[in-house]
């Protein structure tokens, strides 16, 4: 693979893994379009890369975080955070374990990668009907932002998206909705990487992908990221959130388009 794919790659990863618009539906169509056959490891590795950024970004609640799992203390602020986290965690493992395999064989072409986009759209806009009336985590709505996060192994549905839209369809403070469902994704994705790493790790040779290439498109996902993460906080707050619903859509319909033309 060319040393400048893999940047592009890392480019689009960046730009897309925050932004509530599905990191790993455009990695499918960028691949779809430059003629790759990548395989799932690589888009795993380019998640690493932008999950330096949430360790970043969150470096003082992950601190606090670990230092009350030291302490075993459960009841502070952080502390009620580690169960919830857990709570969220273990749906989206179980759905990822379940239907993973069928999920990779089956987005693979553009139609279906469209209908999910439209579907993220949905889900996007109907987060404006949420009315913030707490800053508290139930189990059952931890719970449910797990369900979504799991779901969001969907090219075309973003996993920050739909965990942001479903914390804030149940009432939660978009504050404490977005820094949730950051925390939350940071087990998921070392989980993947783990479990990819184990089935997949001689795939990327055959490819072609050398360690230059791995490290330029983390290193660019990394550096990208950043600036999106920070830039979809600013939107949150600004409650604009629901307007990438429309670029969703959009997508889909030229993504059908395309599809049914025979790309």
């Amino acid at each position: 693979m060319d040393l400048i794919k893999t940047i592009i790659l890392g480019i689009i990863q960046g730009l897309t893994e925050w932004l509530p618009i599905s990191s790993t539906g455009h990695l499918k169509i960028a691949e779809h379009f430059l003629g790759l056959k990548v395989p799932i490891l690589f888009d795993v590795i380019l998640h690493i890369g932008t999950l330096i950024v949430v360790l970043v970004f969150f470096r003082k609640d992950i601190k606090n975080i670990l230092s009350a799992l030291g302490r075993l203390d459960f009841k502070t602020e952080y502390g009620k955070l580690i169960p919830l986290i857990i709570v969220g965690t273990i749906p989206t493992a179980l759905i990822g374990l379940a239907f993973g395999k069928f999920i990779e064989s089956t987005f693979q072409s553009l139609l279906p990668i469209a209908a999910a986009f439209i579907l993220c759209g949905v889900v996007l806009y109907s987060a404006k009907a949420g009315k913030e009336k707490t800053e508290n985590i139930s189990y059952l709505a931890a719970l449910i932002i797990g369900v979504a996060q799991g779901i969001a192994i969907i090219p075309g549905i973003s996993r920050s998206g739909v965990t942001i839209a479903a914390a804030l369809l149940l009432g939660i403070k978009r504050e404490r909705a977005f820094k949730f469902s950051f925390l939350i994704s940071i087990p998921a994705i070392i989980g993947a990487l783990g479990l990819t790493l184990y089935t997949q790790f001689n795939e990327l040779t055959t490819v072609g992908l050398g360690w230059t290439e791995v490290l330029a498109g983390m290193a660019v996902a990394m550096l990208v990221g950043y600036f999106t993460l920070k830039l979809l906080w600013k939107i949150l707050a600004k409650k604009k959130f629901h307007f990438f619903a429309l670029y969703c859509w959009l997508l889909g319909a030229v993504l059908i388009v395309l599809g049914l033309r025979g790309f």
